[in-house]
């Protein structure tokens, strides 16, 4: 599986960006698909994630400015970020989770980068 992001960019505080991510290659055995992001000198956390039966998950710092969402048609994942606060400032990387017999593999997007500020 081929992960591909694009939308990051410079906003300002209270400004709002749409991130996709498409997918290419085995999609059909995709499980979740999934938002993670790192900051500079920080671990990289989990934003947010959508399974393939439309479950969705969310870092408690994005809840209610932040939207998942996936179009299975397009084996595209997109996230409506909303609302953007300076500490949103991360390199966000798009994430598959694919079942290998009884393990998950996770395949990653090179990133794209999220800047809020004035």
């Amino acid at each position: 599986v081929q992960l591909v992001e694009s939308g990051g960019g410079l906003v300002q505080p209270g400004g709002s960006l749409r991130l996709s991510c498409a997918a290419s290659g085995s999609t059909f055995s995709i499980y979740a698909m999934g938002w993670y992001r790192q900051a500079p000198g920080k671990q990289r956390e989990l934003v947010a994630s959508i399974t393939s039966g439309g479950s969705t998950n969310y870092a408690d710092s994005v809840k209610g400015r932040f939207t998942i969402s996936r179009d299975n048609a397009k084996n595209t994942v997109y996230l409506q970020m909303n609302s953007l606060k300076p500490e949103d400032t991360a390199v966000y990387y798009c994430n598959a989770v694919i079942p290998s017999g009884l393990r998950l593999l996770d395949y990653w997007g090179q990133g794209t980068q999220v800047t809020v500020s004035s």
